[in-house]
């Protein structure tokens, strides 16, 4: 089986949240539990950090592995989706997962994984886990796929467990309000350990408080800590909340015997996120005159931050490519959106993507100036021809978007 033939398999023929949406979602541990007793349980074989959230889980997964990096450790990064390459998921020290590890995991493990009809995610975790104890990393930074009590990542028991936020968002799969996604993402806290809040909220701090009182786990909230100020790579405002939480988790963990990371290890950690862990799509620039940005954020807490941010750039003139996903509640975030701004709707090359069409009618009544196309390049390239030197383009409204122009 060669590598392509290995990620086709695993693509098309079992459930994948990222392009069928809910109807690959399992609520249920049972697979994950067996698949991990099959490999002989190598996710009680290294030390982790768990990271739950809303928004910021994977800019603070990224960070908090640059910093222990930097600190001297071999680190494990586990984060889902991927932009381009299924490997990016998997990375030691910023390296992503060899070809050949996939290869060999899914022909050993096949007839296993077809027999017990195991789903896209539950094999990516059992794959991480794997490589994450056969490489002996010191420490392992594992990203919660949606959710956190019912995904598999949950059956790490984690040096720290961090939730960055609550918004709604799945609300179709985790509940439509605050208080229920929090018991979901709450979901991760364990007995006895240290957990972090990134952001707290008045009507879900009484849902953490309440799950870790019954899991006599620590309860440390990010905005309460007296911390240094510390500058990341990372760009965009909304990294200020990440990185927050990034040091508190930090400093939680080095009250816990045999973690040793300075001051330094943190500041060279967060300024070196890019470089270290190879992290794309937030905030990122990818060209000049005119300037292009993109950005992942897609629900409401994200994309008000973004927009946001894009109120801030000196532009003559705003362009921006937009396309979404089917399931997205269009109606809660329109207004987020700048009104005299030039649009191009896209339609991204994903089963679950909104058509361009339908996606410009839900815009039509709130903006003025628009226009659709069949592609994600298609729409760029007419915005391109159509900006000025002294213009801005944005390019954002999903991760499939973004995954396209990079």
């Amino acid at each position: 089986m060669t590598y392509q033939e290995a990620i086709d398999w695993l693509f098309v023929q079992l459930p994948f949240y990222q392009k069928q949406g809910k109807t690959a979602y399992k609520a249920d541990l049972s697979n994950i539990i067996l698949l991990a007793d099959h490999l002989n349980h190598p996710e009680t074989k290294f030390k982790s950090i768990h990271v739950a959230g809303t928004n910021g889980k994977g800019s603070t997964s990224h960070m908090l592995a640059s910093i222990l990096q930097e600190a001297g450790y071999k680190v494990g990064l586990y984060t889902s989706p991927h932009l381009k390459d299924f490997r990016e998921r998997i990375r030691i020290n910023g390296k992503m997962i060899s070809e050949e590890s996939v290869v060999d995991f899914v022909t050993t493990h096949q007839s296993f994984f077809k027999k017990n009809r195991l789903s896209f995610f539950e094999m990516t975790v059992g794959l991480a886990f794997q490589h994450f104890a056969m490489e002996k990393v010191d420490i392992a930074i594992i990203e919660v796929g949606l959710g956190g009590r019912l995904d598999s990542t949950n059956i790490i028991t984690p040096e720290v467990s961090v939730i960055t936020n609550i918004s709604l968002d799945h609300t179709h799969i985790l509940g439509n309000t605050h208080e229920k996604i929090a018991f979901e993402k709450g979901g991760i806290i364990k007995t006895g350990i240290p957990c972090v809040i990134g952001t707290t909220r008045l009507d879900t701090l009484p849902v953490f408080k309440a799950l870790a009182k019954e899991k006599e786990a620590q309860l440390i909230l990010a905005e309460q800590q007296d911390s240094a100020i510390y500058q990341s790579d990372l760009l965009g405002d909304y990294q200020q909340e990440n990185t927050r939480t990034t040091v508190t988790t930090i400093k939680t963990l080095n009250t816990i015997d045999s973690w040793q990371v300075s001051d330094q290890h943190i500041s060279d950690g967060l300024a070196n996120v890019v470089r270290n862990t190879n992290l794309k799509g937030r905030w990122q620039q990818l060209a000049s005159n005119p300037k292009i940005n993109c950005d992942t954020a897609h629900n409401s807490e994200g994309l008000s931050i973004t927009m946001n941010q894009l109120k801030q750039e000196q532009a003559n003139k705003v362009h921006l490519v937009i396309g979404m996903v089917s399931d997205k509640d269009i109606s809660s975030i329109i207004d987020l959106f700048p009104k005299d701004a030039q649009y191009y709707f896209c339609q991204p090359d994903n089963p679950r993507a909104l058509g361009a069409s339908i996606l410009a009618n839900h815009f039509s009544r709130h903006i003025e100036h628009y226009k659709t196309y069949n592609s994600v390049n298609e729409a760029l390239a007419a915005a391109k021809e159509a900006a000025s030197a002294k213009d801005l383009i944005y390019v954002g409204g999903s991760t499939f978007v973004v995954a396209e122009v990079l």
